[in-house]
């Protein structure tokens, strides 16, 4: 319920998509908006992940639950403390957003970062100094579940400018988190 004494919770908000989609970028720039901190799920990701994907091979729920884990004991320590948070991960499958929403509660807002297979490719082969090669593109799209309605959150194309993605965002997580407020 709204009104005036109603204390606005601080938004959990996930920024998801494949690699090369922004993520980090924009998950940045929406915590700094937002004044909230901000995490990197790739930091959560154990060794044998990243030597794996490294090697051009695709993580199984089994490979990401551990990491998984990882990210939901960081929203769910955001949300039993009242803090708002920032988190960019993959989060492609439904099941993975549901497990970090059940950590959260009902403050959890998603962002999908949503682009073509050919830019993404191409994103990735171009960057340097990241673990995750351009061959692993499809296999993430492959994975992929798009936000479904009954999920919190927003679709936004990857390749618009920063400054309006943030925009769009800011207004929707601030009419999100009015209707969330205690």
């Amino acid at each position: 319920m709204t009104g005036p004494g109603a204390r606005r919770r601080p938004p959990i908000v996930v920024v998801l998509g494949v690699s090369g989609s922004g993520k980090s970028t924009v998950g940045k720039a929406v915590a700094e908006e937002l004044r909230v901190p901000f995490v990197e799920g790739d930091d959560a990701h154990p060794a044998a992940n990243i030597a794996k994907m490294a090697a051009g091979h695709p993580l199984d729920d089994a490979d990401r639950a551990p990491w998984l884990r990882s990210l939901a004991a960081r929203v769910r320590r955001s949300a039993e403390a009242g803090e708002g948070l920032v988190i960019a991960c993959s989060a492609l499958k439904r099941a993975y957003r549901d497990e970090l929403r059940a950590a959260a509660g009902p403050g959890l807002w998603c962002l999908h970062l949503a682009l073509d297979r050919d830019t993404a490719r191409d994103r990735v082969a171009r960057r340097t100094g990241h673990f995750i090669p351009a061959r692993l593109v499809d296999s993430q799209f492959e994975t992929l579940e798009p936000l479904e309605a009954d999920e919190p959150g927003l679709t936004v194309d990857a390749t618009a400018a920063l400054a309006a993605n943030v925009a769009l965002v800011s207004a929707a997580v601030g009419h999100f988190t009015d209707r969330t407020a205690d």
